[in-house]
C-alpha cells in the first residue's frame, strides 16, 4: 500500500501546491493519458511524489488551471520515465520544467538491458511494480482505487531509482552526457504534422486507383473531424479495416454502404449521412493523389538501394555503421543511442566536400547530433569514410 492524497479541485490544489513546494529534492512526476481511447494526448491524472511532502495524484479536467504546480515546483529538477511521452501533455497544462532527469533515458545510456519503469525498478530497488493498468482508459470517473494505487506506485519510488541511476551514470563516467541528453528531450519541439497523414491508413496498399486513394482519403478526414469532435480515438469510432473495406466494395448507395459487413465500428451505422458524404465527396474531388506518396526533398533512398544509386555512399555507410557500433558497445549503450542511425546514413549519403573530424562533427551539428555524441563519433566515422575511398565499391552485380 501507498499513501496518496487525490485532488480534485482548486481550494485542494493550492494546499497541495504549498507542500510540495516545502518538500525537499526534486519532484517526481508522472502522467496518465486514455491513449487508444480518446482522440487528444490530454492528462487524465498528474502524479506527482517529492520527499517531505508524499504522493499526490491531481485531476486536470476537474481542477482546471493547475499553475499552482508550476509556481510550487516549476524551478526543481522534474525525475520522469520516458520524459519525452508525457511533456506534451504537460506543456498543454502550462506545466513546463527548467531541469529533468529522465529514469528511462539514463538506464538506456547506462546499457540497462530493461528500460520499462517496472524493470528499471525492479534492477535498481528491488521492488517489484504490477503494471496491469498502463493501457487503461485513465479518462474513466471516477477512477477504481486499485488504478489510483497503481499511479501513486509509478512515483513513489522514481526519486530513489534517480538516485542509483545518478552513482552509475558517474561511475560510467557518463553524467555530463546525460544531462544533455536530458536537456535535448526537455526542449525538443513537436513534430511537424505528417504530409499526407491519411497514408497511414492499415491496409491502404491495398486500395487501387487514384480516384480509389481520394474517396479513402475522404473518408479518412471525415473520421479524423469526427473524432476530434467526440474526443475518441478514431480506430474505436470506425477501425481502419472498415474504411478501407468501404473503399474497395464501390458502394453504389447508402443502402449499399450499410450492407458492408466489414464496415461495422461503433459508428458506421449512427453516423452513415457522414460516410456516405465523404464517399461522394471523394469521387467528386479534383484533386486526386498520386498512387504513390510524394517523397519529401529532404528524403533519401532505403540503404539496400544505395549499392545501385549511390555506390560511393553506400561504401561509407558499410565502412562507418560497424565502427559505431563497436564503439557503442564499448561504451555499454545501444547504438542509436550514441549516434541516430538517420543521422549516419544522411551524412554517409551527402557528406561534406571534404572529409575530416570536423566537417563531419558540423554536418553531425546541422542534423542536430549532441556536443557529446560528436566528440564521441566524428572522428570515427571520418576516418571510416577515408578508409571506404580506399576500397572500391562493390556493385549488386558483384554482390550476387
Amino acid at each position: 500500500m501507498v499513501d496518496y492524497i487525490v485532488i480534485e479541485d482548486a481550494a485542494s490544489l493550492e494546499e497541495a501546491a504549498r507542500a510540495l513546494a516545502a518538500g525537499t529534492g526534486p519532484v517526481a512526476v508522472d502522467v496518465e493519458r486514455a491513449s487508444g481511447f480518446r482522440y487528444s494526448q490530454r492528462a487524465y491524472l498528474i502524479q506527482m511524489f517529492r520527499r517531505g511532502a508524499g504522493v499526490f495524484l491531481f485531476d486536470p479536467p476537474a481542477i482546471g488551471d493547475v499553475s499552482a504546480l508550476q509556481r510550487a515546483v516549476g524551478d526543481v529538477e522534474w525525475v520522469l520515465h520516458a520524459a519525452s511521452q508525457d511533456l506534451p501533455s504537460l506543456r498543454e497544462l502550462d506545466l513546463v520544467p527548467t531541469t529533468i532527469f529522465d529514469t528511462e533515458l539514463a538506464a538506456r545510456l547506462l546499457g540497462h538491458e530493461r528500460v520499462g519503469l517496472g524493470a528499471v525498478v525492479e534492477d535498481t530497488l528491488g521492488i517489484t511494480l504490477a503494471k496491469e493498468h498502463s493501457a487503461s482508459d485513465w479518462s474513466t470517473r471516477p477512477l477504481p482505487q486499485s488504478w489510483l494505487e497503481y499511479a501513486a506506485l509509478d512515483v513513489e519510488h522514481l526519486i530513489d531509482v534517480r538516485d542509483v541511476l545518478v552513482e552509475e551514470l558517474a561511475e560510467q563516467g557518463k553524467t555530463e552526457l546525460a544531462a544533455e541528453e536530458f536537456e535535448a528531450v526537455r526542449v525538443r519541439e513537436p513534430r511537424p504534422p505528417r504530409e499526407d497523414p491519411w497514408r497511414r491508413l492499415s491496409g491502404l496498399h491495398t486500395v487501387r486507383g487514384r480516384r480509389s486513394l481520394a474517396i479513402a482519403r475522404a473518408l479518412w478526414t471525415a473520421r479524423e473531424e469526427y473524432a476530434r469532435e467526440q474526443d475518441v480515438s478514431p480506430g474505436r469510432l470506425v477501425p481502419d479495416r472498415a474504411l478501407v473495406a468501404a473503399v474497395q466494395a464501390d458502394p453504389q448507395s447508402k443502402a449499399d454502404l450499410a450492407r458492408i459487413k466489414e464496415f461495422n465500428g461503433r459508428a458506421s451505422r449512427t453516423q452513415l449521412d457522414r460516410w456516405w458524404a465523404a464517399i461522394e465527396a471523394g469521387r467528386a474531388s479534383s484533386e486526386l493523389p498520386p498512387e504513390r506518396a510524394p517523397g519529401s526533398g529532404e528524403s533519401i533512398p532505403p540503404p539496400r538501394a544505395w549499392v545501385d544509386r549511390n555506390p560511393a555512399a553506400d561504401a561509407r555507410l558499410k565502412a562507418a555503421r560497424p565502427v559505431v557500433e563497436a564503439h557503442a558497445e564499448t561504451m555499454n549503450m545501444p547504438t542509436e543511442n550514441l549516434l541516430t542511425p538517420e543521422l549516419l546514413r544522411r551524412v554517409a549519403w551527402a557528406p561534406p566536400a571534404e572529409i575530416s573530424a570536423e566537417t563531419i562533427g558540423d554536418a553531425l551539428a546541422d542534423l542536430g547530433a549532441r556536443r557529446w555524441q560528436i566528440a564521441e563519433t566524428a572522428q570515427l566515422i571520418a576516418d571510416a569514410f577515408v578508409g571506404s575511398v580506399q576500397t572500391p565499391p562493390t556493385t549488386a552485380e558483384e554482390a550476387s
